[in-house]
């Protein structure tokens, strides 16, 4: 990885960041009757190519490949229906990356194209190989552009919104930070275009926004997101040990150069092993064991395996080292793990101590070594 010079920033752990994820929204590119806005997206790379010039490494998410070919298909509005939305991507999507391919070629810089469904990232070897991917293309000098694959994507295997998957490409990547770019400057405490708000500079942790109602996702105009989901992956990319900048594309350069705008989510735990972000973040259980509360004192409390003794029921049709929710007796998700066996062999373990098993059935439910504690990031 590419290293930053030391830096006297206010936020040093944004300027000092010497492998960046930058993300921005459909609404700092395009507009709805006129597709992409090429002054704009041409000035937010003349911001990334000076980034790129001073020794840092770049990784871009972008937005816009649905908006982009709206205007060409001689459609008004977001499209309702998926049919037509993954037909404006395919249109869109072209455009989007050709426009940023001569904008980055002006300043020598050659981009790479990545497209991602979710479930390149809830599988745990597609998660690696996108890791695999982004690291060849930094290491060749390739600035990667990331977009989900909306072409292809169906609802039940989207991200749902880029922000989200800007956090997870963040620790994909392991950079050293992220910005949220779009169309407003940070999080405040109100709601500014109703009443008086202040902007929030600095979240340290989750009960600094506890007071601070954020709404809900908009999808309103050419965008999915809104400031819930852009704080929602701000704490995502935080607690994996990732400092965050959400804030408005025109303070692009002054929020990677580590000055003071927008909001800052600095780091609110150490950086995860790949193998447990993805646990919890990324993977996408296939079932739930039912524990009873002995079990979620020892998973909780002692970090132990969980053993057949402690479980009571199971749902769903996993098998062997697929990811499933280990859940108490209340219904809350207490963790994820790897379980050990399919779930046509449990029926006849639940309950059980391991000595009265058959010696092929003695071994852990599910390692403690396979599993991450789950709770609220909010």
């Amino acid at each position: 990885m590419t290293g930053a010079p030391a830096t006297t920033a206010a936020r040093p752990e944004i300027a000092g960041a010497g492998r960046v994820v930058v993300k921005v929204g459909s609404s700092s590119l395009t507009t709805l009757p006129g597709g992409l806005d090429v002054e704009r997206l041409t000035a937010l790379v003349d911001v990334l190519a000076a980034v790129r010039a001073s020794g840092r490494e770049v990784v871009l998410v972008s937005s816009g490949a649905i908006a982009a070919g709206l205007a060409p298909l001689g459609i008004d509005g977001r499209p309702r229906d998926l049919a037509t939305a993954q037909a404006a991507a395919s249109v869109g999507q072209l455009r989007l990356v050709q426009t940023y391919a001569d904008a980055f070629a002006r300043h020598g810089i050659t981009v790479g194209q990545v497209l991602l469904t979710a479930d390149d990232l809830t599988r745990r070897s597609h998660y690696r190989n996108a890791h695999r991917t982004v690291e060849r293309l930094l290491s060749l000098g390739v600035l990667p552009i990331v977009n989900e694959n909306d072409t292809v994507a169906t609802e039940e295997i989207r991200f749902g919104d880029n922000d989200r998957l800007a956090a997870l490409v963040a620790h994909v990547a392991q950079a050293g930070a992220l910005v949220l770019l779009s169309d407003v400057d940070g999080v405040y405490d109100g709601d500014p275009r109703t009443g008086p708000a202040q902007l929030v500079d600095t979240v340290r942790e989750p009960g600094d926004l506890a007071a601070v109602s954020l709404g809900s996702a908009s999808r309103n105009g050419v965008g999915t997101g809104g400031m819930a989901t852009k704080v929602e992956a701000a704490f995502i990319a935080a607690h994996a040990g990732v400092p965050v900048v959400v804030t408005s594309t025109p303070q692009a350069a002054d929020a990677l150069a580590g000055n003071r705008v927008g909001t800052l989510f600095g780091a609110m735990g150490r950086r995860p092993s790949a193998r447990q972000f993805w646990l919890r973040y990324a993977s996408r259980p296939r079932g739930r064991l039912i524990l009873d509360d002995g079990a979620v004192t020892a998973v909780r409390e002692r970090h132990a395996s969980l053993l057949a003794a402690g479980i009571t029921g199971i749902a769903g049709d996993f098998l062997a080292d697929d990811p499933v929710e280990l859940v108490g007796p209340d219904g809350a998700v207490v963790a994820r793990g790897l379980v050990a066996y399919d779930a046509r062999e449990m029926p006849g373990l639940l309950g059980r101590k391991t000595g009265d098993l058959p010696p092929e059935h003695r071994r852990e439910v599910v390692h403690r070594d396979e599993m991450v504690l789950v709770g609220r990031l909010r």
